[in-house]
């Protein structure tokens, strides 16, 4: 069945939700086939991808591009799309420009943006265009500099309260869903119970309405030490550099091509001997 913003929603209570990052057409491909609910062309793109040190280098453009390319191999899963760091900060009208190219161009079905009851008028004039939003709250890497570095968020009473009020605040501009990133657990949970969208959890904990994570790191395609809420289900990147360099070795050392990669010709004497 195919994954919508509407299906997404009815999930709430009843079934978990699976989320993965993806960024080209062969991993989404795999993963949709898998039945992941939820493909999110994140713009941690600029860090596993463009090797930028976080994610305030990712331009729009770069998010059409990978997102058109995932848009080719999802045929189920929803894709959800991250609006860039600037691309909805300055102005309304900005927004919705932006966000229709994300779904024009880049075949987006939804966009993500962070943030709380600040971009709430963004969050409203999307829904009124017909532009699924899914909220963003905790740490949002975009406002890295302003959070202090990548940090648990809302530890404090006060800081509880806000993200609770913040998720109250896009649920009420009709956002369809929301991601919480590094909430203690029993936060996002209470989060959960609050509110009627459903809640994606990155380091928030198992009350989460669902999960996502970037697949670089679920898959151990990073020599730098995962976050500590990251579970490796495969050692891929082990796998990857281990054929790496036996295909290294082998072209070295003459083994590689062998006769079955081949290809032959019907007579071949006669033919060589016709080339001058």
């Amino acid at each position: 069945m195919k994954n919508t913003v509407i299906t997404f929603r009815q999930a709430k209570g009843r079934e978990k939700l699976t989320m993965l990052t993806a960024y080209d057409y062969s991993t989404a491909r795999l993963m949709d086939q898998e039945g992941i609910n939820a493909l999110l062309v994140g713009d941690s793109l600029g860090m596993v991808m463009l090797g930028h040190p976080d994610t305030l280098s990712v331009t729009l453009e770069d998010m059409i591009h990978h997102c058109a390319a995932v848009a080719r191999g999802a045929s189920s899963a929803l894709v959800v799309c991250d609006m860039p760091f600037m691309s909805y900060q300055v102005s309304v009208p900005e927004t919705l420009r932006n966000a229709g190219r994300l779904i024009r161009e880049g075949r987006a079905q939804a966009v993500k943006l962070e943030g709380g009851a600040h971009f709430c008028p963004q969050v409203r004039a999307l829904v009124r265009a017909s532009i699924p939003v899914m909220g963003h709250l905790g740490l949002t890497p975009q406002s890295v500099h302003a959070l202090g570095g990548y940090k648990v968020q809302g530890k404090s009473a006060a800081a509880a309260q806000k993200l609770l009020d913040d998720a109250r605040a896009l649920e009420d501009a009709g956002a369809f869903s929301l991601v919480l990133e590094c909430v203690p657990a029993a936060l996002a949970a209470r989060i959960s119970r609050e509110i009627s969208i459903p809640t994606i959890g990155i380091g928030a904990g198992p009350d989460c309405d669902g999960q996502v994570l970037v697949w670089q790191d679920m898959l151990g395609l990073c020599d730098t030490l995962a976050p500590k809420f990251v579970k490796r289900f495969g050692a891929v990147g082990q796998a990857m550099r281990a054929a790496f360099a036996a295909y290294a070795r082998e072209v070295k050392s003459g083994t590689f091509p062998a006769q079955e990669h081949c290809y032959s010709l019907e007579d071949e004497a006669a033919v060589l001997e016709k080339l001058y």
